[in-house]
Parts: structure tokens; C-alpha cells; sequence
């Protein structure tokens, strides 16, 4: 072949395979463009949990337990699941589908089908004084936090998604350095360290981070040096990335772990004008989606709750 040919067929080559991928952020951008950044939740509402599958988000009520479905990519939504008359905070999707459901200060933790709305299983914890706040799915069951008890409920979910009995679940002590603080809010949001061996949960009225044993439940402080998560709230962990919202502060720092989850180096904050005591955090279609709780302003039937997009970092 020779070298004017070779040439020319390079040119073209080069083109061919370049222009798709000069074209995709482009087709991306407008993508992102084209979809709404805030999106309306029902009047009077009171959001508080988020657990995201694709292009829909499921928020959780805590004035009246239901559950609501919206499309990310139009905003559109419907109620998935009805008034319970008991609170529904943090929310979790186990591997089939399935929504895990926080009960606050019923005590309690449901299992919801996605499909359907139907309440499949349901499990008291314990009796008041008890919070039962948020929840993550790890290692084949799920775990939640209660902020008023120093402990983890462990549910199980056994093999082929069989759910455990009511009775089915354990109650785990934190010890270690782990200290219950008052009576205000203590356990909060919860997800898996990133090599998937323990677990990080924060403690809201001390702004302090927890690597917690499982099986144990010895809590050790996980290593941020120079920062307090005051008002930590809602976690979500994206890789070795923490994101920790802080809700009353109208913030999301942004923590890089090591593998373990014992050390973090804050590497940067969120803040929108959107923010409105934003609780938890789920990412989805490339952004990081908080439901405004709106904690400072006083709750009524026709109050407005938004749910905000912004960009992870």
C-alpha cells in the first residue's frame, strides 16, 4: 500500500472513529439539560427518605407513611403505597426490588413490592422510646439504625428472597467507642464501608462518623481529620466517595475513605439554592437526588416538597 493511500485511509479512520465520541458528551449535555433538576412532590408531603432504580426515585413520608414513585426523567409521579398512619423515613431497595422501609417512631421496618404497593412483611423492633431511622441492604440483610437506642436490627434476607418470620430479625449493641448522646437524635444514615466489610453510620447530634462490626457491633470512629458532621443525616457511598448530608446546614460534604472506612479526608461540599434542609441523598442518571424536608417550616396540608438534582463531585 502505498504512502498516499495509507494516509487517506488513516484521515478517514481517524474521522469515523472520532466524530461519535466528540458527539456523546454533547447528546449527554442535552440529555441532562433536557431533565428536570427539581421535581415536585405531593402538598403536604413531608419527605424524608429516598432509594432510587433507574430513572424512578421512591420517597418515603414521615407525616403519613406513604410511599411516592416519581420518573426522574419527566418528574411525573403516583403514589406507590398508601397512608400507614405510621412514619416512613429511610428507605432501601434490597436486590429484588423490593423497598425496605424505616418506620421512625412506630418501631417498625416494612417490606413494600415496587410493583404492586403491597406491604409483604412487617417488623416491630421495639417499643417507644425508639426512632428507627434509616436503613442499608449488606451482606444479605438489612440493617437499621434506631436514634434513640444504641443498636443495629438485623433483618435477614434469605436465599431465593425469602423473607424472615416477624420475630425473624436480631438486635445488635453497639460498643466500642460508640456513645448514645442525650435524647436527641444520635444513629442516623447507614450504608457499607467500601470494601463491603462493616458498615459507617453517623451520629447526628455529635457529628461523628462510626465503622461498626456487624456481627459484633464494635463501633470505632472513623478518622476525618478537621471536620464535624454536624447535623449528619442521610449517607450514600459511590465507590470509595462518602457523601454525608448535612441537612439543617443545607449541605453535602463529599469524604474520600480508604478502603476500610476507617480514615476520610474531606475532599469538597454541595450547596445548592434549591436546599431546603435537604435529609437523604440516592444517585440516579449521573446526579445525586435529596428530598427537601423543610424541617424549619411549619407542616400543613398544602405545604410545597421538592425533591433537587445536583451534580456529584
Amino acid at each position: 500500500m502505498n504512502r498516499r493511500l495509507r494516509t487517506v485511509l488513516a484521515v478517514a479512520l481517524t474521522t469515523t472513529l472520532a466524530a461519535p465520541v466528540a458527539a456523546a458528551p454533547a447528546q449527554a449535555d442535552r440529555g441532562q439539560a433536557a431533565r428536570p433538576h427539581v421535581i415536585d412532590l405531593p402538598d403536604g408531603f413531608q419527605p424524608e427518605g429516598i432509594a432510587t432504580a433507574g430513572r424512578y426515585a421512591y420517597f418515603g413520608s414521615r407525616a403519613t407513611g406513604a410511599i411516592h414513585r416519581a420518573d426522574l426523567t419527566t418528574g411525573t409521579g403516583t403514589e406507590l403505597s398508601p397512608a400507614t398512619g405510621t412514619p416512613s423515613l429511610g428507605l432501601a431497595l434490597d436486590h429484588r426490588g423490593r423497598l425496605l422501609v424505616s418506620g421512625g417512631t412506630a418501631g417498625d421496618a416494612r417490606v413494600v413490592d415496587t410493583r404492586t404497593g403491597q406491604v409483604l412483611a412487617r417488623y416491630r423492633f421495639a417499643e417507644p422510646p425508639t426512632f428507627v431511622n434509616d436503613v442499608v441492604v449488606h451482606d444479605g440483610a438489612a440493617y437499621f439504625t434506631d436514634s434513640h437506642r444504641p443498636v443495629l436490627y438485623r433483618l435477614p434476607l434469605g436465599r431465593g428472597g425469602v423473607l424472615p418470620p416477624a420475630d425473624g430479625f436480631t438486635t445488635v449493641p453497639l460498643t466500642g467507642d460508640y456513645r448514645q448522646v442525650g435524647t436527641e437524635i444520635n444513629l442516623n444514615g447507614i450504608v457499607s464501608t467500601p470494601d463491603r466489610r462493616a458498615l459507617i453510620v453517623v451520629q447526628s447530634n455529635t457529628g461523628t462518623l462510626y465503622r461498626v462490626e456487624p456481627a459484633t457491633g464494635v463501633a470505632t470512629v472513623v478518622d476525618v481529620p478537621g471536620y464535624t458532621f454536624t447535623n449528619g443525616d442521610g449517607l450514600l457511598l459511590d465507590g470509595r466517595t462518602l457523601y454525608v448530608v448535612q441537612n439543617r446546614l443545607n449541605k453535602v460534604a463529599a469524604v474520600r475513605l480508604d478502603r476500610a472506612g476507617t480514615t476520610g479526608t474531606v475532599t469538597g461540599e454541595i450547596t445548592s439554592p434549591a436546599f431546603d434542609v435537604p435529609t437523604t441523598v440516592a444517585s440516579a442518571l449521573g446526579r445525586l437526588w435529596l428530598p427537601n424536608a423543610r424541617f424549619t417550616t411549619p407542616p400543613t396540608a398544602t405545604t410545597p416538597y421538592t425533591a433537587v438534582a445536583v451534580p456529584p463531585r
